[in-house]
């Protein structure tokens, strides 16, 4: 077996270290090491990747108007959902032979150019006109989710209902602002809740109900700030105090909580029936390693390193968004089958499927796009069995005789991911962009593509500047429906500068007496994936200090056995950085200063 070594990326610069078991594991799968680090690997993955940006125009076949995530003038054809899935069309009449003078990827580039993608993902769901990836969903609006009910500008659902500005919620309903909450009903402002319900500015909290500004409570009622309540006294402040139809009355809420949630100890990671396993926000996982954003339907992760957003994904390695069922697959994004190597979108039954796109499904296909029902086929061209099998080994060995080399000089031969400079989206419209933000200047200095957002989407003049909206859902009159709102980021926005308030979002704030966001959808969103911790992980000791944190900011409530006074021993992988301001406790200290 080998040894680990310690490599440098050949993007970033930086030592990476691929373990001997990384090794084996390659080797299984018949692939060489990476030369790009996990981080540079995952950015790349994600730059394929636009789920939120919509753009008004033709289907290049029917030529109604849609929404679709690429921009009218992007160079291959768009065709609507209904078309790219109908009989109109044939993608294998775009196949050509492979051509040994050319590059692999020169020759997929030209294929790209030619085969038509569809606007957006929008399967079995209804009312969902304006969503670009919906999978049984009804009466959705700017949303990302499966079996997910009037839901509105959020990010990635399972079973949630009658939910505003979140991400990754499962089982929840009517929630508001929260973060990787699950089962839980009229929570609002909050992160990492767990069958929490009535309550506001929770986080890490599990099974408590009418609680505010509440951090690691287990099974409590009526607390505001960790402290007990009576029901009446209780109900009395937060009526006197905490009536939060007000912006400013929120806004000075939202400050407190931020202010006591960094005084008490986080949990080093949100790892939930885990065995032998790194990362965070992981449910259902056995020996995985660098994992973040993994959930369990009916299978757990295991043997699995480097995913992103995955649900019972077993013998993998850089994975990002993959459905259940993955096995021994790569270095691929939005897919899910066996063995799927360096693929975007395999769906279905896919297998044995290397450098494709959009297959759906297919097996034994090279460099394809856009085929369903195929097999044995090559830059969309169909050969006999003997042929594929006698043709690809040649294509691989030309890779490596002859590689891709980007604007910036980054290699790729065979065992690479596709470059970025051939996404069919701009950096700035990508996922990427979200967890590696790179301005314009620092785009173009990487070779990457960008483009004017905002020159797509048209200009709008403002008819109410944020500040001036009124304070409080009591007075706001239905005639805001028809503002135009500046964003309060001004310059700084996110999105194109203004932003509307839809007739079912207004209605959900005056249900749930809640004020009108002051700043635009996309602002909002950016402001939840800032809450939310990186996708790294650092080798860290824990903070206890003895009887208090390090920092003397936490009194520690009760004695911990296994260090006394003594400070705490215990090192582990997390995803804070060891400059950060929070409280960091290994499982011991935490578990026994959860209240």
């Amino acid at each position: 077996m080998n040894q680990s070594q310690t490599k440098i990326c050949q993007n970033c610069k930086t030592d990476f270290t691929i373990e001997s078991e990384d090794f084996a594991f390659y080797d299984k799968i018949n692939v060489p090491p990476p030369t790009f680090c996990p981080e540079c690997r995952l950015q790349r993955r994600l730059a394929v990747l636009n789920e939120r940006i919509l753009y008004k125009r033709k289907c290049d076949l029917c030529e109604n108007e849609i929404f679709a995530l690429y921009y009218p003038d992007v160079s291959f054809p768009v065709y609507c959902q209904k078309c790219w899935y109908s009989d109109n069309w044939n993608p294998m009449d775009y196949g050509k032979d492979y051509d040994f003078n050319k590059l692999f990827f020169e020759q997929y580039k030209e294929l790209m150019n030619v085969v038509p993608r569809f606007a957006f993902v929008n399967l079995n769901s209804v009312n969902c006109d304006y969503c670009a990836k919906v999978w049984n969903s009804k009466n959705c609006y700017l949303t990302i989710g499966f079996e997910t009910e009037d839901c509105l500008y959020g990010n990635y659902t399972r079973w949630a209902k009658n939910c505003v500005d979140y991400f990754m919620l499962v089982k929840c309903d009517s929630c508001y602002e929260s973060i990787n909450c699950t089962s839980c009903s009229k929570v609002y402002f909050s992160q990492c809740a767990i069958e929490c319900r009535d309550s506001y500015f929770l986080y890490d909290c599990r099974n408590c109900s009418n609680c505010f500004g509440c951090v690691n409570l287990r099974n409590k009622q009526y607390y505001i700030f960790n402290k007990p309540y009576s029901k009446e006294e209780y109900e009395k402040i937060m009526r006197d105090k905490y009536d939060l139809s007000g912006f400013e009355n929120f806004s000075l809420a939202r400050e407190k909580f931020n202010e006591f949630v960094n005084r008490i100890p986080r949990r080093y990671a949100a790892l939930l029936k885990t065995i032998d396993t790194t990362g965070n926000n992981i449910v259902g996982a056995k020996n995985c390693r660098n994992c973040f954003d993994s959930d369990t339907l009916n299978y757990n992760t295991e043997n699995a390193r480097y995913i992103f957003m995955a649900t019972g994904v077993s013998d993998s390695y850089d994975m990002s968004e993959t459905g259940e069922g993955a096995q021994l697959c790569y270095d691929s994004v939005t897919s899910f089958g066996y063995n799927i190597l360096f693929t975007v979108n395999a769906a279905g039954e896919s297998y044995n499927v290397i450098y494709s796109d959009l297959s759906r499904p297919a097996h034994h296909i090279f460099g394809c796009i856009g085929l369903r029902n195929k097999q044995y086929c090559i830059l969309n061209k169909q050969y006999a069995k003997e042929e594929y099998e006698e043709i690809v080994p040649k294509i691989i060995q030309h890779m490596n005789d002859a590689p891709y080399a980007d604007k910036k000089g980054r290699i790729y031969k065979y065992g690479e991911f596709f470059p970025i400079e051939l996404s069919p989206f701009a950096y700035n419209e990508t996922i990427a962009n979200e967890y590696f933000p790179l301005d314009k200047k620092e785009i173009d200095n990487c070779g990457y593509r960008y483009t004017d957002i905002r020159k797509y989407k048209g200009s709008y003049d403002l008819t109410i500047r944020a500040k001036d909206i009124p304070d409080n859902i009591k007075n706001v009159k239905d005639d805001v429906l028809n503002e135009i709102i500046g964003c309060f980021n001004g310059n700084a926005c996110k999105g194109i500068g203004v932003f509307k308030i839809i007739e079912r979002e207004l209605e959900f704030y005056r249900k749930n007496n809640l004020p009108l966001p002051r700043v635009c959808p996309d602002c909002r969103h950016y402001q939840r994936i800032k809450q939310r911790n990186p996708l790294k992980l650092w080798r860290r000791q824990c903070m206890c200090g003895g009887t208090q944190s390090d920092n003397r900011v936490y009194q520690n409530t009760i004695n911990h056995n296994h260090h006394n006074d003594n400070h705490c021993s215990n090192e582990f992988e997390t995803t804070y950085a060891p400059e950060r301001k929070e409280i960091v406790y290994c499982e011991q200290c935490y578990q026994q200063e959860v209240v």
